[in-house]
């Protein structure tokens, strides 16, 4: 694949990755620009022990640990939303997500709908930056384990065990309103 048909093929779900994260979307922008920048400049060497993928995710995440390290303080996210439109990829045999109970159409049930969302959406924020990530790949990013690792630098070991926790941070902040 060439470098423009990478961008053409990766630039929504870099931009995606970017925006869970930083939950700015002038950031998230900015963070794809600087990634696919990154990437032009390091093409050449682009040994593909990696699928090209994984790489631009390689990339995308170490320039948000970057921000989080710039930034030195818990992220604060405003006007993320589990429905922005995006292309996420869930995967409800291996996500938290399916868990949470079945609200009908009723008014009263879909106001209960939304502040759930609101809810889950405070959870994720409110995880630290490494279970964040992990987190984001995972379970609202599609990425397998292996593709985490690498896109992380991590083993998946780590991998495994940093989403386990993230998962159970998660559930303890939102125990009242998954089903068993």
């Amino acid at each position: 694949m060439d470098f423009d048909g990478l961008l053409d093929s990766y630039e929504k779900p870099i931009y995606n990755l970017a925006l869970r994260l930083l939950g700015d979307a002038d950031e998230a922008a900015d963070l794809t620009q600087d990634t696919f920048l990154a990437a032009y400049k390091a093409w050449d060497s682009f040994r593909g022990d990696s699928t090209a993928y994984t790489w631009l995710y390689r990339i995308a995440v170490n320039l948000c640990k970057n921000k989080f390290r710039e930034r030195g303080r818990r992220q604060h996210f405003e006007g993320l939303s589990l429905d922005s439109g995006s292309d996420y990829n869930f995967d409800p045999s291996d996500t938290w997500k399916d868990r949470v109970k079945d609200a009908s159409d009723t008014p009263d049930e879909a106001l209960e709908r939304k502040e759930l969302k609101e809810l889950i959406e405070e959870a994720i924020e409110q995880l630290p930056p490494d279970y964040r990530i992990v987190a984001v790949l995972r379970d609202l990013q599609g990425l397998s384990y292996a593709e985490i690792a690498v896109a992380a630098d991590l083993s998946v070991d780590v991998v495994k065990t940093r989403l386990a926790r993230a998962r159970g941070m998660l559930r303890r902040r939102l125990g009242a309103y998954l089903t068993e």
